[in-house]
């Protein structure tokens, strides 16, 4: 009988300190859920909008391995993107705009959605000229049409514009938002040290 009595009470003080740990890690979800996301942490193709998004977000990493580059990451506790949730770097590793869109098959949710059946269509952010003077083209340093030459859907999505710039150049990168799907290829070919002279804005804070 006293065996029992000591079990139960260890079970239920088991049960217990996992109650308070789900509190506690739900605590901190919900906190992380307040914050803004950085504008350069962007979400796989597909996403819902930012709020529906992590309504929907089970945090099961299946879009993490499917993704055939190794592209996407899962957010840290306490870190700059809600815990458990997939985003990417572009100035680290863009999206390769796999045909097949295989993170937004593998997810089981809906967070991503599979309707989207043109990676062309995807709306992940948008690129822009964000620090002119850094671009070697707009300033006339070099002759530089790397952020070009990287883009997937180039004359379309960005295009180079020819034509005497303020910063002394003679031509210089110019986005298409209707056309950019925010894969960041562009900014992680710019040539340039440190912050790239073209980045791309997560469609959470991207004004299309």
């Amino acid at each position: 009988m006293s065996h029992r009595r000591i079990s139960r009470r260890k079970a239920l003080s088991s049960a217990l300190a996992l109650g308070a740990t789900a509190t506690l890690l739900g605590a901190v979800l919900d906190g992380e859920r307040a914050e803004a996301l950085p504008q350069d942490r962007i979400r796989p193709p597909g996403a819902l909008p930012e709020g529906d998004f992590l309504a929907a977000c089970v945090r099961c990493g299946l879009c993490v391995q499917a993704c055939p580059y190794g592209t996407l990451k899962l957010g840290e506790l306490h870190g700059a993107v809600p815990a458990g949730t997939p985003y990417f770097v572009a100035r680290r590793t863009p999206c390769e705009m796999c045909k097949t869109i295989p993170c937004a098959a593998a997810c089981p949710t809906g967070a991503l959605r599979t309707a989207l059946a043109d990676i062309r269509d995807a709306d992940m952010g948008l690129a822009r000229l964000g620090t002119p003077r850094r671009c070697l083209s707009y300033t006339g340093a070099a002759y530089c049409d790397s952020c070009f030459k990287a883009c997937p859907i180039k004359g379309a999505a960005i295009r180079m514009q020819s034509g005497r710039t303020r910063g002394g150049g003679n031509f210089m990168p110019v986005v298409d938002p209707d056309h950019c799907t925010g894969c960041g290829k562009c900014e992680k070919a710019c040539v340039v040290e440190g912050v790239a002279a073209i980045t791309v804005r997560a469609n959470h804070v991207s004004a299309r």
